[in-house]
């Protein structure tokens, strides 16, 4: 079902790439996956999620699949496996809806889960050559609890409020991720990158209309790897889960930020020993693939996507989530981000 590419390979597929190009680590490993089988099939996912009114949007609930870990070693250290690098972020070419000093490329992944219901997880539009790409946890695309599937009905909603889709929504086309995650469920690689198709939103006589390419629409963060494990970054999400102590400080419904100076850590209970590390207040269920942005300028919304969320902790053991953590982004993030640039994904609708 997944098809395998060398990292060589991803670095050839980014020859015609308008902006500054990733250098694969060798020996990176990709993998692909499609998320659906045809226009025709992106089109009925739309009008499942659009459909009465957004109400299997509103209906999501956050995804709860290893949302916390139990305990984390922080500090230590790890080299990383190439020279730090970034691509540029994005401007829209429209004014966009974010409000300001939030990023407009925030927004909610949505699918069916194992379980048959409708989750969402926290995702971001980041820049690419066709102005098409989303990044959020590798879990939030890979269906976990299924050995060997992805998760159904996979779209991106960015600025998502009360069921509504302000910026369009956009099926998921292709997934793109870590050859280490999808066969071992390795959460040092948790990342996945999705080309989707171009947006849609409900017609005036009730039907699908095409509204055009998301970065076009809210604009694209940059990409950055092999940066400094001290960077500060600025976390933005929709943390929506309990904390152990039953408060819920968090609806979900809004954009929330968090962010501090990052650090190494480990966590056995995920096999992780090359993850990140930053002091956060966000609960996991709903803040599952929030993105972790460097250099991040509030006037523009607009920064460098180098990590993102995939478990949080409580480590001072006082039954509130403290800590989240991500997968640091290296050469080998940096070749799945290569892979999936290229890649054209059209429109929905003909025409």
């Amino acid at each position: 079902m997944f098809k395998r590419t060398s990292g060589a390979l991803a670095a050839g597929l980014l020859a015609s790439l308008l902006v500054a190009a990733p250098t694969p680590a060798v020996g990176a490993s990709v993998v692909s996956a499609p998320l659906v089988s045809s226009q025709t099939a992106a089109a009925e996912i739309a009008t499942f999620w659009l459909g009465d009114g957004g109400a299997n949007l509103a209906a999501a609930t956050p995804y709860a699949v290893q949302t916390a870990v139990d305990q984390i070693t922080t500090g230590g250290g790890f080299s990383s496996d190439t020279k730090p690098g970034s691509t540029v972020p994005s401007a829209p070419s429209g004014t966009g809806t974010a409000k300001p000093g939030t990023p407009a490329t925030a927004g909610k992944v949505f699918f069916v889960g194992a379980d048959g219901h409708p989750h969402w997880c926290t995702g971001t539009a980041v820049t690419s050559q066709y102005r098409n790409l989303v990044a959020t946890a590798a879990h939030c695309v890979y269906d976990t609890e299924t050995t060997g599937s992805t998760l159904t009905k996979w779209v991106f909603v960015p600025g998502y409020a009360d069921g509504a889709a302000p910026s369009g929504l956009y099926v998921g086309k292709q997934l793109f991720g870590h050859y280490d995650f999808d066969v071992y469920r390795d959460y040092d690689r948790d990342y996945a990158f999705v080309a989707v198709y171009g947006g849609v939103v409900t017609s005036a006589t009730g039907g699908l209309a095409n509204f055009g390419r998301l970065v076009d629409n809210v604009g694209g963060q940059g990409v950055a790897w092999s940066q400094p494990v001290d960077s500060t970054v600025d976390v933005f999400g929709y943390p929506a889960g309990p904390h152990p102590d039953g408060k819920r400080p968090y609806t979900g419904e809004t954009l929330e930020s968090s962010g501090g100076v990052t650090t190494t850590a480990t966590a056995p209970s995920l096999k992780g020993e090359r993850l990140l590390a930053v002091g956060s207040p966000f609960t996991g269920e709903g803040s599952l693939g929030s993105s972790w942005l460097v250099r991040y300028d509030k006037a523009s919304g607009r920064g460098y996507l180098a990590g993102l969320t995939i478990s949080v902790a409580d480590t001072d053991a006082d039954l509130r989530y403290d800590t989240s953590l991500s997968s640091y982004f290296d050469g080998e993030a940096a070749a799945v981000y290569s892979a999936a640039s290229a890649v054209w994904s059209g429109a929905v609708l003909p025409g």
